[in-house]
């Protein structure tokens, strides 16, 4: 690459900015293809969802709006498109680092998508705490609604500082005016402000509209999709296959926190090594360290010292049995306990879980005590048992993914390191360094500035008072 594709750099200051740098090229030429054409190259370009899943995105597009296009009948579906970035998984930046650097190519990929599909409206979720995202997306809204460029509403909506508000159905509740309670059934299916009877969750629309019926099935795509979308649809799909791979096509802004020499956010060609990306993004780990392990997220299994030269790709963390998620990666040296690294990634998921589902609950928390007792040097064999059982057990019943997170992350790290679990079961735990999850407030010029308050955070979501 031999210029920023994403991260612009000086960030774009105004719309005319966007502009003469080639923004606004996508949006122009989506609307000379016409919807079904747009589609197709995005389906041709490969794009994969960038916020996790790695879904096809132009598929995703192409189901809602044959959805729509199926319903005639009275109360025909309304199509929405939501722009997901609440951004709560550990160790990741991205979302916010794009915001930053260029608002403007997020709101276009958002009016692309609206186009497309025929959405009568879309949204922006982020944080009420991402103050400077937030003010950076409005005024960039402003901008090119007064320029004409926006055919639909696009409204930025805060949400609350809880992981599941970056769940996609969540993230819906919270946009019609309820907590992030994930649902069943997912938005392309069951979208915004739908009044078709679903069981386990309020059906009624909230404050921000009410004038919509039916199913209304709903594009759910995160900021670095939707970013990508703008430059897809400006310079053709054969130029984003010609980068990544042929499963994973184009670029991924990864974030490399933890053990690293200077935490960061860049641009990587998808295919790049781990160990490659770890250098070049996070400056690899200071000298006469090692890494031990990486965490790619809170969502897919540890990756540990020899496999660190798997390509970041789908394909290629599929390979060893983990997933490359948001490209979020939690760099963990030789210093670390890993046995204190599940007990956070535990504790973590313990205390963002919604409660709608007791085994997740419940047995998020008795992992996180069993691991407790592991630590402290007095688990029995039992303990270790119940910890296994639970591990288990925990996705019974799960509506979201959150569960699966907890069996697969944190099985997988007692897997790796078996021998640091006997040595605290026969009560020699590894030394403590007082490990918490990097659940990051910013990440600039080399220095990442975390939540301190997550520590306090407790099951029902509300803060212990601070010592």
């Amino acid at each position: 690459m031999d210029e920023p594709i994403l991260l612009a750099d000086p960030p774009v200051a105004d719309l005319a900015d966007h502009e003469a740098r080639g923004g606004l090229a996508g949006l122009h030429r989506a609307r000379e293809l016409g919807p079904g054409a747009t589609i197709q190259e995005v389906i041709l370009s490969g794009l994969r969802g960038r916020g996790g899943a790695g879904f096809p995105t132009g598929r995703k597009w192409q189901s809602v709006r044959d959805a729509v296009a199926a319903d005639e009948g009275d109360g025909a579906n309304r199509a929405f498109v939501v722009c997901n970035g609440a951004e709560g998984e550990p160790a990741t930046f991205k979302d916010r680092a794009i915001i930053r650097a260029n608002p403007y190519a997020v709101v276009e990929g958002v009016a692309i998508a609206a186009f497309a599909v025929g959405a009568e409206r879309a949204f922006i979720g982020v944080k009420e705490r991402f103050e400077t995202e937030a003010r950076r997306l409005a005024t960039a809204i402003d901008e090119m609604a007064a320029a004409g460029l926006l055919d639909v509403p696009v409204q930025v909506v805060l949400g609350p500082d809880h992981y599941l508000f970056g769940e996609e159905t969540g993230l819906l509740q919270v946009i019609e005016g309820e907590p992030p309670m994930p649902r069943n059934v997912p938005p392309y299916i069951h979208g915004l402000f739908a009044t078709v009877p679903q069981a386990g969750w309020s059906a009624s629309p909230g404050g921000v509209a009410t004038e919509f019926a039916a199913s209304n099935p709903t594009v759910v795509n995160n900021v670095e999709t939707l970013a990508t979308v703008s430059r897809i649809l400006a310079r053709g799909p054969e130029w984003h296959r010609r980068l990544g791979t042929e499963r994973s096509p184009g670029i991924v802004v990864a974030t490399v926190v933890g053990d690293v020499v200077r935490p960061g956010v860049g641009e990587v060609e998808l295919g790049t090594p781990l160990r490659e990306v770890i250098e070049r993004v996070g400056g690899g780990v200071p000298p006469g360290r090692t890494i031990k392990a990486v965490l790619p997220g809170v969502a897919n299994p540890v990756v540990t010292a020899d496999q660190l030269d798997v390509p970041c790709s789908y394909e290629g963390f599929e390979s060893i049995g983990s997933g490359m998620g948001a490209a979020g990666f939690l760099v963990l040296d030789d210093t670390t306990s890993m046995l204190e690294v599940a007990r956070a990634v535990s504790r973590f998921l313990y205390v963002e879980s919604c409660g709608q589902c007791p085994a997740c609950k419940l047995g998020c928390g008795a992992v996180t005590d069993g691991l407790d007792l592991l630590l402290s040097g007095a688990a029995t064999t039992d303990d270790v048992e119940t910890v296994a059982y639970r591990l288990r057990t925990v996705t019974d019943g799960n509506r979201c993914y959150l569960p699966v997170q907890e069996q697969r992350v944190v099985g997988s790290i007692l897997s790796a390191f078996a021998d640091e679990v006997n040595e605290a079961l026969a009560g020699s735990p590894p030394p403590s360094r007082g490990f918490l999850l990097p659940k990051l407030l910013d990440l600039a010029d080399g220095v990442a500035t975390y939540d301190g308050s997550q520590a306090r955070k407790q099951p029902d979501w509300t803060y212990a008072e601070a010592d």
